[in-house]
């Protein structure tokens, strides 16, 4: 891969590109926010599988792309949910060699995508692939990685070790029992995983199996969930068990940042709608917005790290979510208005000191008229990096363009790498540090900021903003 890779043509500012992002290259990495599984670093004996089992089945930024392009996921090793089992009708391939053709022979789609970037990163960086991935060599490389997950080297924690990771934090359901998390520090193994406590399964009421849900906070919590107040207690006694095992940080997902303040009558009431199952979808939005401010709330108190993602219409396929499940790739951003929907909160929350709260959008048309000026003003408001969709060159460039005049530098909070894919991690965070260098650069060059401040402020969003947003110092 070349070694001035997403550094801008111009001679000036790629010079200046290059000694910024020298400087962090190396830096550990800090991964407050992900979706990689904890059991992988709870069995020492952890194997990926196949090159596969690793590269493909479980990321959807993979087979989405290739779904696009009319290849079935049934034909990429994907399995149906456990409540549909086969009733697609279509067999499942099982034959992985024959799945990464498929992969490989449509390899080509990804190029110029930050999946491509990401994994062709990983094929050289990681497994010293020196050749493009192409249908004629597609089963060379197989190889090659299969030798490679065969070996002690490759097992997941010997890989954390070599990526230089920090600290990892994995996204748990507030009625985990977090096992896995327990298993690793019995271990004695020290790197250091810790959960994140998110509690969407029972805050919105419109959640796959949400008095499912419930029940099981009920067990886990040893509070009986009968009605509002007993939900609350619930929840801050699992809030408590995940700050003693690690945790810094709370995650919510909503499809709006709206919030409203409700009188503790009016949330029971809809609290007993819901478990009689007449909750309407009023009901369930009205709920959400008031739990946010419940848990920002809780945030003040208990000095956990509050992380909201609006924006993001879930299982928008319907034939895919009803065969597969969710999180098969067809979550479509909406349009989102923050000055109105957050302000409840922000107004009551908002200058509080005890209080960091971290707001992602996949809404780009907010970043300047919205985002940047609320997190210029409130205390408690912090930027999150560019997300999902955007976690790219484009969408950094815009982030950084829209967003840093307005908030500043430091009201944003560096990186997170948000993946499933654990090996995909040393790619995005130097993306983000070669964008982060280019963005710099050009203020350098264009004497916007001398050269010393630009090598303060790599070194900020390489590394310091996100330690110290997320207090994992």
């Amino acid at each position: 891969m070349h070694p001035d890779r997403y550094f801008d043509p111009d001679p000036t500012q790629r010079s200046i590109a290059r000694e910024l992002y020298a400087t962090v290259a190396t830096l550990p990495l800090i991964c407050p926010h992900g979706h990689v599984d904890p059991q992988m670093f709870a069995d020492p004996d952890y194997s990926f599988g196949s090159p596969v089992n690793l590269l493909i089945i479980p990321d959807h930024y993979v087979f989405r792309m290739l779904y696009s392009q009319g290849i079935a996921l049934e034909a990429l090793g994907v399995p149906p949910s456990p409540q549909q089992g086969e009733g697609s009708g279509v067999r499942v391939e099982t034959d992985h060699r024959k799945i990464w053709q498929t992969f490989a022979d449509h390899f080509y789609v990804f190029r110029g995508t930050p999946t491509g970037v990401w994994l062709n990163d990983e094929l050289s960086n990681i497994f010293g692939i020196e050749e493009k991935l192409t249908s004629a060599s597609a089963q060379r490389i197989y190889d090659q990685i299969a030798e490679k997950l065969a070996s002690p080297e490759f097992k997941p924690r010997a890989l954390f070790e070599r990526f230089n990771i920090e600290v990892l934090c994995t996204t748990d359901a507030a009625t985990d029992p977090l096992n896995q998390h327990q298993a690793i520090r019995a271990s004695g193994w020290t790197g250091n995983i810790r959960p994140t406590f998110r509690p969407d399964g029972v805050v919105n009421l419109d959640a796959p199996g949400w008095r499912e849900n419930i029940d099981a906070l009920s067990a886990i919590s040893g509070t009986h969930v009968h009605n509002y107040a007993t939900f609350i207690q619930a929840l801050e006694n699992r809030r408590a068990f995940f700050k003693a095992m690690g945790a810094t940080a709370t995650d919510h997902a909503a499809l709006t940042p709206y919030t409203q303040e409700l009188s503790p009558h009016t949330a029971d009431a809809i609290f007993q709608r819901a478990l009689s199952g007449e909750a309407t979808a009023d009901d369930a939005a009205h709920f959400t917005g008031h739990l946010l401010l419940e848990m920002a709330r809780m945030s003040c108190e208990d000095g956990l790290v509050m992380q909201l993602h609006p924006g993001s219409l879930r299982n928008h396929n319907t034939t895919l979510f009803d065969h597969f499940g969710p999180d098969q790739g067809a979550d479509i951003p909406i349009g989102t208005e923050v000055t109105r929907n957050l302000r409840p909160l922000l107004n009551k929350y908002g200058n509080d000191p005890r209080l960091t709260l971290i707001l992602f959008t996949l809404d780009e048309s907010t970043y300047s008229r919205e985002l940047a000026p609320l997190a210029g003003h409130y205390p408690a408001l912090k930027l999150g990096p560019p997300w999902w969709f955007f976690d790219s060159l484009n969408g950094m460039a815009h982030y950084f363009d829209q967003v840093m005049e307005t908030a500043g530098l430091y009201n944003t909070v560096g990186f997170n790498d948000d993946t499933r894919a654990f090996p995909s991690i040393p790619a995005r965070h130097a993306v983000w540090r070669r964008a982060s260098a280019n963005w710099l650069a050009g203020l350098v060059a264009r004497h916007f900021i001398d050269r010393h401040e630009a090598h303060e402020m790599i070194a900020a969003l390489a590394y310091r903003l996100v330690k110290q947003a997320y207090k994992l110092s």
